[in-house]
C-alpha cells in the first residue's frame, strides 16, 4: 500500500526555511549567497525539488520524517528579503549558530524581515559565518567576492553541517536541536577563529 503525505489540516504545521541571497549568476558563489547555498544543499540532501515560483520566491516542499517543510529562496535581492539563513561577518568563516530569536545585527536582509514582521524578532535563524573583511576592505566588496579555496572548503563543510543541524531541528524541536548543534559548533568556533582563511 502506498500512502501519500500531504500538507493538510490534520498534519503538523509545516516549517518554512528561507535562505537569503541575491538572484542571478553574478552572485553565485559569493559570500552574500551562502543562504541560497544552504537551501540548495538541504533540498538536495532531502530530495526536494526547488521548482515553484510564487510570491517573488523559488519554493520547494517535502518532508523530513513526518515534519512537513517548505524551502524558499527570495528573488527580491538581499535588502528586501525574507527569513532564516544569512551570512554573518561576526562569526569565523564556516562556523554556524542556530538561534531561536535575535536582532538584525546590521544585516539589511534581517532588517527587512523584522520590518515586515511588524517588529517581531522571534523567528529562528541559522547564522553562517563568512569571516571579516581583511584590513580596511569595504564590507560590501567583501560580501560580493567569491570565496578563496580555503574559505570555500570551510563553507562546503559548514553547509553539510547545516543540513544535519536543520534535520535535528525538525526531528528534535528548536530548543533541543539548537542546544546539540550549537555545542558542536562552539568547539569549531574556538578552533577556527584564529586560523586564517
Amino acid at each position: 500500500m502506498i500512502t501519500r503525505r500531504c500538507f493538510c489540516s490534520s498534519a503538523p504545521r509545516p516549517w518554512l526555511f528561507v535562505g537569503l541571497g541575491n538572484p542571478g549568476d553574478k552572485y553565485k558563489g559569493t559570500r552574500h549567497n551562502v543562504g541560497f547555498e544552504m537551501i540548495d544543499a538541504f533540498a538536495k540532501a532531502q530530495g526536494i525539488e526547488m521548482n515553484t515560483l510564487n510570491c517573488k520566491a523559488i519554493f520547494g516542499q517535502g518532508f523530513v520524517g513526518d515534519a512537513p517543510l517548505l524551502l524558499a529562496k527570495p528573488q527580491t535581492y538581499m535588502n528586501l528579503s525574507g527569513e532564516s539563513f544569512h551570512d554573518d561577518m561576526d562569526l569565523p568563516c564556516g562556523v554556524l549558530r542556530l538561534q531561536d530569536k535575535g536582532g538584525h545585527g546590521s544585516h539589511n536582509g534581517l532588517k527587512s524581515v523584522i520590518y515586515h514582521f511588524r517588529g517581531n524578532r522571534e523567528f529562528a535563524r541559522l547564522r553562517i559565518g563568512i569571516g571579516k573583511p581583511p584590513g580596511q576592505m569595504d564590507p560590501k566588496a567583501f560580501l560580493l567576492q567569491k570565496f578563496n579555496a580555503s574559505a570555500r572548503e570551510r563553507i562546503d563543510t559548514a553547509l553539510q553541517e547545516g543540513v544535519e543541524g536543520l534535520k535535528l531541528l525538525l526531528l528534535k524541536g528548536l530548543t533541543e536541536g539548537a542546544r546539540r548543534f550549537n555545542t558542536e559548533q562552539k568547539y569549531k568556533h574556538i578552533r577556527l577563529q584564529t586560523m586564517p582563511t
